[in-house]
């Protein structure tokens, strides 16, 4: 059965918004488990009310009326509750363990695909470290908040309510001087909770940043080893770890100060009840197994009367939580997929900008009412200084990011009316940044269109000059592979992402920088592979060195986000302007340097 989302009229925000939400949108799914659970929490406190009642009837029947028929009927009857509590408890425990691990599973799950829809303007303002945070983290304590809230009402609660029964029946005077204290703790601990809000958030936030520093170290540990940064990583790190530890010092203190509190007032709770209980027993001579059963449901109550003074204080640690997860699945994502919407049919391949204006940030347009033009079949190539506008380029035929103005038409389709996943399908995108996923070398290259067959994989791996070095491994296509693997170079990385773009077999590729980071053999390996890889098909390539577009069909000098001049080598080189200075400066240099193939950046 399906349960419709409803979100609460009352503040979404507060407390129990929190918690009300959570159940709906997390915990409905699991009423059965509750159902279940909750039965269990009703024996535990049913059995431990009715072992402190028991006690009246072993003082007066067995130790003052000496009957030894009921000895034999209370000691089996003892045994049994006791059993019947431990197997209750033991219940509760696995059933609702069970369920917060589903609900933190479910939830991540959740909280990762909302992620995946979310723009590439979200990932250009978030940290990962704070993504992190919040998929373990704040995910796992928001899972076990339904769960206090249960154990605390459907067990602590019930149990305190059934032990001042018991003890309202066999004392009213005394029942009235014990819970005397009660509204004593309800206010010291209100004070309580309203600082372990604060201290909770602030935990959190530190873990992100132990995490952040932990992933700037694994991913930069060349450039942190080369410049001897060590000490300066290790005080950011000894700075962030100290930070949490004092948080975590903080929430252990405000916890343990309800300890005093209770112990206080209930020392004060049973000294009225024993001096009203000894001025009965010696002025009226009532037996004394009304007064033990007393003193029993009293004792029984106060673990889960301490329990329930830290219910709040555990709640908003559980809130704090849950709030920052709910804030990122509410983040709505500013790129429509158009699920809807029809798809792209590709013909020949033509990529067209018509006066398109763009701006990563307001008020700081990369491009304004910018024409281009890529020929279907052609290679196009793109050059210019940093910040021109090139990966611009590249970001809107992926349709990373919306235009503000102006359209962006592949074969006279406007891209931001199709849907989105058939542009995509279309398009074979290779970065400087050579990303392998922690998989097999088999099942990276097989990204680029999953339905593949092994033989498809290999055939790709083998048009990328692959096939010879994944072979000589000592597991072949099944070596498996992570974002920080070492054993392979950077070439051959480079060619199992130029491998999984030829496995695409989309009509359209976008080169990056695609060739920045390597060296002259491992640059000639790989422009042969690119070289099949554009055959054919539409090809815009951002040009590092200048010496990878010498046979483009067009280039494109870029200078602020405007093309400058554009045409053939030849002709841009006999024009004497932006293109031919780029090109005698990288040569020049490069003849400086015993001839070898130029290494300074286009850019």
């Amino acid at each position: 059965m399906a349960f419709r989302v409803k979100r609460p009229t009352f503040d979404s925000n507060g407390v129990w918004g929190v918690i009300y939400r959570l159940f709906i949108e997390a915990g409905v799914k699991h009423l059965a488990g509750y159902g279940i659970a909750m039965l269990f929490l009703l024996l535990v406190a049913g059995t431990t009310a009715l072992s402190a009642w028991i006690v009246k009837d072993v003082v007066d029947q067995v130790f003052v009326d000496r009957n030894l028929g009921e000895l034999f009927f209370l000691s089996i009857a003892v045994v049994v509750i006791s059993a019947l509590r431990g197997l209750s408890l033991y219940g509760s425990t696995v059933t609702l363990s069970r369920i917060a691990n589903g609900i933190a599973a479910e939830t991540q799950g959740r909280l990762y695909n909302h992620m995946l829809k979310l723009g590439m303007d979200f990932y250009d303002r978030t940290h990962s470290s704070q993504l992190v945070t919040r998929l373990t983290f704040a995910v796992n304590s928001a899972g076990e908040l339904l769960n206090t809230v249960l154990t605390s009402f459907g067990r602590d609660l019930l149990t305190l309510i059934g032990l001042v029964a018991v003890m309202v029946i066999q004392s009213p005077m005394m029942s009235v001087i014990a819970l005397l204290v009660g509204p004593i703790a309800f206010g010291g601990v209100s004070r309580l909770v309203k600082r372990m809000r604060g201290v909770s958030n602030e935990e959190l936030q530190g873990n992100a940043m132990i995490i952040s520093v932990m992933q700037e170290t694994s991913i930069g540990i060349r450039i942190l080893k080369a410049f001897n940064l060590e000490s300066a990583m290790q005080g950011r790190m000894h700075e962030a770890v100290q930070d949490v530890r004092h948080r975590k010092n903080l929430i252990a203190s405000i916890k343990a100060r309800t300890n005093p509190l209770m112990e206080t007032l209930g020392g004060f709770a049973v000294a009225g009840v024993m001096l009203w209980a000894g001025y009965a027993t010696v002025l009226y001579e009532q037996k004394p197994g009304a007064f033990m059963s007393f003193m029993t449901a009293i004792l029984f109550a106060y673990d889960p009367a301490k329990r329930l003074a830290n219910t709040r204080v555990a709640l908003e640690r559980g809130v704090v939580a849950a709030r920052m997860v709910f804030s990122l699945l509410d983040t709505r994502p500013t790129l429509s997929a158009n699920e809807d919407g029809p798809d792209l049919e590709i013909d020949r391949g033509e990529v067209v900008f018509e006066k398109v204006s763009f701006a990563y940030r307001r008020n700081v347009r990369v491009l304004t009412n910018f024409d281009f033009r890529a020929e279907a079949g052609t290679v196009t190539a793109l050059v210019g200084p940093s910040g021109s506008g090139k990966s611009t380029i590249i970001n809107l035929i992926e349709r990373f990011y919306d235009v503000s103005g102006g359209r962006v038409l592949i074969d006279g389709q406007d891209i931001a009316k199709v849907r989105l996943a058939s542009l995509r399908d279309q398009v074979a995108l290779v970065t400087q940044d050579t990303i392998v996923f922690r998989a097999s070398i088999r099942e990276n290259i097989r990204y680029g269109r999953p339905s593949a067959t092994d033989a498809e994989v290999e055939e790709a791996a083998r048009n990328a000059m692959a096939h010879d070095f994944i072979m000589a491994l000592p597991n072949g296509y099944d070596t498996m592979l992570d974002d920080g693997e070492t054993q392979l170079s950077g070439g051959q990385r480079q060619r199992i992402t130029i491998a999984r773009a030829m496995l695409r077999d989309a009509r359209i590729i976008l080169l990056d920088e695609a060739t920045s980071a390597l060296d002259s053999e491992s640059e000639h390996q790989v422009q042969i592979a690119f070289d099949r890889l554009m055959s054919g098909r539409t090809t815009i390539v951002i040009a590092h060195r200048l010496s990878t577009v010498l046979g483009a069909d067009r280039i494109c000098v870029l200078v602020d986000g405007e093309i400058v001049e554009n045409g053939r080598h030849a002709e841009l080189l006999g024009a004497g302007r932006h293109y031919a200075r780029l090109y005698h400066l990288q040569f020049e240099r490069a003849a400086a340097n015993d001839g070898t193939a130029p290494e300074v950046a286009a850019e």
